[in-house]
């Protein structure tokens, strides 16, 4: 087959996680896949020249991708998401047009943001990829192929933690993402400030930029921000010795949200503790590769389980990391993906 992948751009995890580590296996499988990076970045504009010159060469960059796309005859067209961060969806219909087969794949709930633009994108869809069963259900509404392949990581690049040598410091409790994504804290912040009063443990946030941590409530707490490096990740989260993944219960973008962050932490090996919210709980097994907290009184009786017993923490960790290993990974999902591109032409 003749893959084409339009990427929103290595840095937007999206993109990152759902399109680029399966290029190398769609070339080792012998199909011919491109990636077709966004120019700048999706989200992103260059200072240098402004916002909206940015947004002249992002189009000039897809018209690019669109008539290369129509003079190779690609087979299949692969959207991350949705080409712009706009209402529009010019481009989205002239690649439906062009290649045989056009599929979105849909991570987050960007439907929510652009109603009428995806009423549209998911009905002349050939297949929607899914991030999890709640997207599903959403797209299934309106086009009935689908298919649900999780937000993975790559076992390869995430080796198992080494819990020998966690011994003779305090216990990490940490949390990696962007830094919008900080007001989170409002959920557990109350469970850190109970739990530090008793507890000698470091709270690490791994994140691009930490100032907003200043306008939050964690008196107490001995916070200890890490700048994210897309370099370094994974080491960084080995240095973690408990996830967290907090959401708001009554927000319904985070109904859709794909656990990615919870995936990471288990993937290294770590325990992990996550609000019950989407397919968080389809993810977590409570006491076997996790647990989850609904309110103040879970999130510390869960998290003061893991400070104090260090077996606890290595054995819920070797379980996270078999969950991710089964059913999370890139190795055990690609086939699945391979499978149902294959089947567009069947």
């Amino acid at each position: 087959m003749r893959i084409l992948l339009l990427s929103s751009g290595d840095r937007v995890p999206s993109s990152r996680f759902r399109m680029l580590p399966y290029v190398p296996h769609f070339r080792k499988a012998g199909h011919r896949c491109v990636l077709a990076s966004s120019f700048p970045q999706k989200y992103d504009y260059f200072r240098a020249i402004g916002f909206r010159p940015s947004q002249m060469l992002k189009q000039a960059t897809r018209w690019l991708h669109w008539l290369t796309s129509r003079c190779r005859r690609d087979d299949i067209v692969v959207i991350d998401r949705e080409i712009f961060d706009s209402p529009d969806l010019t481009f989205e219909e002239r690649f439906r047009w062009t290649a045989k087969r056009l599929v979105l794949d849909l991570d987050d709930a960007v439907f929510l943001r652009y109603p009428e633009k995806f009423e549209r994108l998911i009905r002349f869809a050939d297949l929607v990829i899914c991030g999890n069963a709640f997207i599903e259900e959403w797209v299934q509404e309106r086009n009935a192929s689908t298919i649900v392949i999780p937000t993975c990581v790559e076992m390869a690049r995430y080796p198992q933690k080494d819990w020998s040598v966690t011994t003779g410091r305090p216990v990490r409790i940490g949390w990696i993402g962007t830094t919008a994504n900080l007001r989170y804290f409002e959920v557990v912040a109350p469970a850190l400030r109970q739990l530090a009063v008793r507890y000698d443990f470091e709270f690490r946030v791994i994140v691009p930029d930490a100032a907003p941590l200043a306008e939050l409530n964690l008196t107490g707490v001995n916070v200890c921000p890490v700048t994210w490096d897309k370099a370094c990740e994974v080491d960084q989260l080995s240095e973690i010795d408990i996830g967290i993944m907090p959401l708001f219960q009554t927000d319904d973008w985070d109904r859709y949200k794909c656990g990615l962050k919870l995936v990471q932490y288990m993937a290294v090996g770590m325990p992990a503790v996550a609000s019950p919210v989407g397919v968080n709980g389809s993810i977590v097994s409570p006491g076997v590769n996790g647990f989850l907290a609904a309110n103040d009184n879970e999130w510390t009786d869960s998290l003061q389980r893991l400070l104090e017993d260090a077996e606890l923490r290595e054995s819920i960790g070797t379980g996270a990391r078999e969950t991710v290993r089964t059913g999370y990974s890139i190795e055990a999902n690609f086939p699945r993906y391979e499978a149902a591109l294959k089947n567009l032409f069947a």
